[in-house]
């Protein structure tokens, strides 16, 4: 150990484009994929910087662990509902993301989704594996088209508004939920702004990109997925709180949805059994940035943070 090196803890892993330069500056500390809490707990005191993901919940014990010279939580993701924020402003601790890099690999997942659940992919692949398959059956696997559909996009950040594009693209009719209008939207993609319920009504395909807040968590529960209809499809790439996977499971039983294709869930790595079983659903596990580019940008944007911030300078994607 060096003894003039501060000190940055890396909660479970960073990939080597953003490691490898934290690596050269400063004296690092790695929990591993299988780090607990109280492995992190027991890694923090003294760090400078800590790197966080989705799976680990940065709070107040954690950062009174770490002590007074902790100065940023740079999160591995553009997502930070796993920070509590106030904790973290009431100690001067500034929280980073990494926003901009995963948008276009998020949105071709969910695009990659809806193709999936819309064509009934999922059930088609496990009947053929599973040697179910008789032949040709014209009345099997219908699904629908995404040209000439109203595809209903809940949350119109980078991620949606890319998500929307690709859905015009393929001659889909655009609609969407935003806190506030979006014009380049409207006039570009002729995407129409309606409330949520109007949405789920309107639409063939929702997907659903907003932020998790305790505003959204449950946005879509048991009445949202009737409003769907059994013909359309649910896609969710954004975090799991914000759907009720009982619902959607329930739903796919009494066909009352029409199909669903989810990258997230309420408490992964745990899924609800029966939407494993549920047929129609086309499930992933959370990889909605899992590329080359994505992720290697989102490793380099973490250590961009940190050492922007260890060096006295403006973190590039500060959150708060």
């Amino acid at each position: 150990m060096n003894a003039d090196r501060q000190i940055v803890v890396i909660a479970r892993v960073l990939l080597p484009a953003g490691r490898d330069r934290l690596a050269d500056r400063y004296e690092l500390r790695e929990g591993g994929l299988d780090a607990t809490r109280d492995d992190l707990l027991a890694m923090v005191p003294g760090a400078s910087a800590l790197v966080s993901d989705p799976s680990q919940p940065i709070d107040g014990e954690l950062l009174d662990a770490a002590g007074e010279q902790l100065r940023v939580v740079a999160n591995f993701a553009v997502g930070y509902d796993n920070v509590d924020l106030d904790a973290c402003r009431a100690r001067d601790v500034l929280v980073t993301n990494t926003p901009d890099v995963l948008t276009e690999a998020t949105a071709e997942l969910a695009m990659a989704l809806t193709f999936a659940a819309a064509r009934q992919m999922s059930d088609a692949e496990r009947d053929l594996r599973a040697g179910n398959w008789r032949g040709w059956d014209p009345a099997a696997y219908r699904g629908i088209e995404i040209r000439g559909s109203t595809v209903g996009v809940v949350g119109m950040g980078r991620i949606g508004a890319r998500y929307a594009r690709l859905a015009h693209g393929l001659g889909a009719n655009v609609v969407y939920t935003s806190q506030s209008p979006k014009p380049q939207a409207e006039s570009e993609l002729g995407a129409k702004r309606l409330d949520l319920h109007e949405l789920l009504e309107a639409s063939d395909v929702v997907s659903i990109h907003a932020p998790s807040t305790p505003e959204t968590k449950g946005l879509i529960g048991a009445a949202e997925v009737e409003l769907i209809g059994p013909e359309g499809v649910l896609v969710n790439t954004s975090r799991g709180p914000l759907v009720d996977s009982e619902a959607v499971a329930a739903a796919l039983e009494t066909g009352t949805l029409g199909a669903a294709g989810l990258d997230v869930y309420e408490n992964e790595p745990e899924v609800s059994p029966r939407l494993l079983k549920a047929t129609r659903a086309v499930l992933l596990p959370h990889i909605g940035s899992a590329t080359i580019p994505s992720r290697d940008g989102m490793a380099s944007a973490v250590a961009d943070n940190v050492i922007a911030v260890l060096e006295g300078r403006e973190a590039p994607s500060r959150v708060v």
